[in-house]
């Protein structure tokens, strides 16, 4: 007997829209016990261009449409998929959750914890299951990463170290783009980036208690950007000022005692994806890297010898995460789809049970808590406790 049909919407049909239609039609074939089989219903999106025709061509949604309202009121929608434009996030999120849909929302979730926290609360009022995209938690590797630290491997925690570089912003001629908008996007690369990282560290090693940070925008105007274009494509209007920030430096001190030091940046030539962490322990350390994604790098004391000791890169098998479920054997590595794979099953299994699994709304309000204390350490100068 088949599982129950979970049916679904999608609100924003860029990339990640995408990412979530094409996980959602794999979830079944990779773990055919869920609990309930995703069916794609219906897509909203009023971007100037063929990918709706494509949404239905391609991804098989029965039913395309321009405004999210009406995807929103369907009766035959379940499941809302919230990966539009930050701005849309929380008038979507708090208009499902009210309908009686569970959401899978795109980090940053809100603009600013403000806008998390309404649709935090529209989701418990309504009884709803809330997933975020904190994808990277669910890398393998970062599962063992996490599991080492926990059982005390590498002994207790000193200082970790977490970068999330990318250049898809370094271009000065690209448009400027929803991205570059306070009202639209909120934040920059805080939103965009250090909202994973710190999600992260957290969940590898404790969260943040005190902060104190530095941003900076390098790049301080752009040309205004075609109606549809997206931020790494040329802009062709008048020149506008860039009004959130490209690059962040922090000082953190995590509740367990550890202090870290985070950098991220969108405007980082030479660096594509460079997203990982170090965490360094009074018995060892271990270190990852998005772009080795399979691979962990371990360094433990032998016995009393601590100076000397070196790293042995460790690689992710079955019985790291997720990892059997898609491969085989040890090292068959898992690629960014595959993460949200995970998510969405991780997601299926809270509507199907109502207790919530993996990264959940209220990790987006952590997170956006802190990027809130962020600005303000930032814009008054000063440590900030949360």
């Amino acid at each position: 007997m088949s599982a129950p049909e979970l049916r679904v919407g999608v609100v924003g049909f860029g990339w990640m829209g995408q990412v979530h239609a094409r996980a959602l039609s794999r979830l079944v074939q990779h773990y055919p016990d869920a609990p309930l089989r995703p069916r794609l219903v219906a897509v909203a999106d009023n971007a100037p261009d063929d990918r709706t025709t494509r949404a239905a061509g391609a991804y098989g949604f029965a039913h395309v449409l321009t405004d999210w309202r009406e995807l929103v009121s369907r009766d035959d929608v379940d499941l809302v998929c919230v990966t539009g434009p930050n701005f849309i996030h929380r008038d979507v999120a708090v208009a499902a959750a009210w309908a009686g849909k569970h959401l899978w929302v795109e980090k940053p979730a809100g603009r600013d914890a403000v806008e998390t926290a309404e649709i935090a609360a529209a989701v418990e009022a309504a009884g709803v299951q809330a997933a975020t995209g904190f994808n990277y938690r669910n890398v393998p590797a970062v599962q063992r990463a996490r599991r080492l630290v926990a059982s005390g491997a590498i002994g207790a925690v000193e200082h970790s170290t977490v970068r999330f570089l990318a250049d898809y912003s370094a271009d000065p001629a690209a448009a400027l783009s929803w991205r570059f908008r306070s009202d639209l996007s909120g934040t920059g690369v805080l939103g965009d980036l250090v909202s994973h990282a710190t999600d992260l560290l957290a969940h590898v090693v404790s969260p943040i208690s005190e902060l104190v940070v530095e941003r900076a925008t390098f790049i301080d105007q752009r040309r205004e950007a075609v109606p549809g274009a997206m931020h790494y494509e040329q802009g062709a209007g008048a020149l506008g000022d860039v009004e959130n920030e490209d690059y962040v430096s922090a000082l953190l001190r995590l509740e367990d005692g550890s202090r870290a030091v985070l950098e991220s940046s969108r405007v980082a030539v030479g660096e594509q994806n460079t997203y990982g962490f170090e965490v360094h322990g009074t018995r060892g350390a271990i270190a990852w890297d998005f772009r080795r994604m399979n691979e962990l790098r371990v360094a433990t004391a032998d016995g009393d010898r601590y100076l000397d000791t070196y790293y042995a890169t460790q690689y992710a098998g079955p019985g790291d995460g997720e990892i059997g479920v898609f491969q085989p054997g040890t090292n068959n590595p898992l690629g960014f789809d595959d993460l949200k794979v995970v998510e969405a099953r991780r997601l299926v299994g809270s509507i199907a049970s109502g207790v919530a699994e993996g990264a959940t709304i209220a990790d987006a309000l952590a997170a956006a808590r802190v990027l809130d204390a962020m600005i303000t350490s930032s814009d008054e100068r000063k440590w900030v406790s949360l």
